[in-house]
């Protein structure tokens, strides 16, 4: 017959992928340290599980001596004659104790708190060597509860935590939903959940079209370059090595269909597919669609792009609240501005680039007083303090600054100038090389020959 210890052991290890010679050595352990709190710490003692019996089997081990001075370690010749007849003085003699039910409830507690450590370790081990290898994988698992704004989700063998900072704002889940996220990290502790979930990282974006999308899976279209700000927009870059495969249809599908697939598990999150170009400024114009580019100029070293985009077509460009060209900034990983037809000829005027070097004025404010016909910082210097807060709907006494500051300005450029006239008069002359006299009647000679011909006559050169 099968025991209830040797039954439970079997379904723990069954049931929880827990190896059965670790569970019976966390048994072992467990009642050892039972008996010595129970029988006293000195006693030699070796705790063995027989499977056969289904149970444990406590022995313990002291010396035959002749009078008993510690019962922990010695045993009497005549008690010890009562088990071996053969034993002698100072022979080691191990016996079995027979009824371990005399360990208590105390030290019995002890045991099972061994027992359920040692098998927590065990999981934890069983776990981190599951899931160690999946990191970067998408899985699948069911909402189980909630913790302050975190989400415990059951992935059938274990928990695994989605804190309240990677999940998509705005979008929410009822304990019982199906929900699918990245796994971000895998740790090997107890403090912390051991696996944590993210549907916010850009990964998670790469993970789902891979799935979607066969020629991602097979190599075919490589993913560039992510950018999202999870749950409102996201850019995905994409690039194809072969060239009749179009990178953008096959990650759009037809009808939109697999595109939309990832959009619907992002719940509305909305997706740009952008073709990539090893040319910033082809790619910038890839990436600012469907708004019109009518010029890009690139700064390579300082990795800047100024793009000119028709009046019409710049709120377009930018996006709501700047969000289409902050998402190909992040996407391109270059400084991105973006300028109006209209603005980009203000920036070639003289008068306007005046104007943004005085002091408090920034492009919103320089433009307002340009296109009110104050086109230098000379013109500014002259308005009114009430034309300037009609225009700049400001105070008396921020409109009297920048008049101030424009005087400032012409103030310090006068003075610049007058120090560059100074210093140009007071630049020593350098002196003649005195001309010696064999070359001074070389030189006469020479004027005289050009000036009068043989003729007589004179002629002017």
């Amino acid at each position: 017959m099968i025991t209830d210890l040797k039954r439970i052991i079997e379904q723990i290890s069954r049931d929880k992928g827990i190896s059965r010679q670790l569970l019976i050595d966390a048994i072992e352990e467990a009642v050892r340290s039972a008996a010595r709190k129970r029988f006293g710490s000195r006693r030699d003692m070796d705790v063995r599980y027989n499977d056969e019996l289904g149970e444990v089997e406590v022995f313990q081990f002291r010396i035959v001596v002749d009078k008993v001075e510690d019962e922990q370690t010695e045993v009497s010749l005549e008690q010890a004659r009562v088990w071996d007849p053969d034993v002698k003085i100072n022979d080691e003699l191990g016996t079995k104790m027979e009824d371990i039910a005399e360990l208590g409830r105390i030290a019995a507690q002890s045991a099972k708190q061994v027992i359920i450590q040692k098998m927590k370790d065990a999981e934890l081990d069983v776990i981190y060597e599951m899931y160690k290898d999946r990191k970067g994988e998408i899985v699948n698992g069911i909402v189980q509860r909630f913790e302050r704004g975190n989400m415990i989700i059951n992935l059938g063998r274990t928990d695994a935590l989605l804190p309240f900072t990677e999940q998509i704002p705005k979008r929410s889940f009822r304990q019982g939903d199906r929900i699918r996220a990245y796994l971000l990290d895998v740790r090997q502790t107890f403090k912390e959940h051991q696996l944590v979930l993210s549907r916010t990282n850009d990964d998670f974006l790469v993970k789902l079209f891979e799935m979607e999308v066969p020629e991602i899976a097979e190599g075919i279209v490589r993913v560039m370059g992510v950018s999202r700000e999870p749950g409102f927009r996201a850019k995905i870059a994409v690039a194809s090595s072969e060239s009749d495969v179009d990178p953008v249809g096959a990650c759009v599908g037809m009808k939109g269909s697999r595109v939309q697939n990832v959009v619907q598990e992002l719940q509305g999150e909305r997706i740009d597919i952008v073709p990539w170009s090893p040319d910033p400024a082809k790619f910038v114009s890839n990436d600012l669609a469907p708004a019109q580019v009518s010029m890009v100029v690139v700064d390579e070293d300082k990795k800047t792009l100024l793009v000119v985009v028709p009046d019409d077509q710049l709120s377009l460009a930018i996006g709501r609240q700047g969000q289409n060209v902050r998402l190909a900034s992040k996407l391109l990983n270059w400084r991105i501005d973006v300028k109006s037809e209209k603005k980009y000829a203000k920036l070639g005027e003289e008068g306007y680039k005046s104007l943004l070097e005085i002091d408090g004025l920034n492009e919103a404010t320089a433009d307002k007083v340009y296109d009110r016909g104050y086109a230098s910082p000379h013109d500014l210097a002259e308005a009114s303090p009430e034309a300037l807060m009609e225009i700049l709907a400001v105070d008396a006494e921020t409109a009297s600054q920048f008049i101030y500051s424009a005087k400032r300005y012409l103030a310090t450029l006068a003075t610049e100038a007058e120090n560059v006239q100074a210093e140009a008069v007071a630049a020593p002359q350098e002196p003649e090389e005195p001309v010696k006299e064999e070359e001074a009647a070389e030189q006469k000679s020479d004027r005289d020959a050009a000036e009068v011909p043989p003729d007589g006559n004179r002629v002017e050169l």
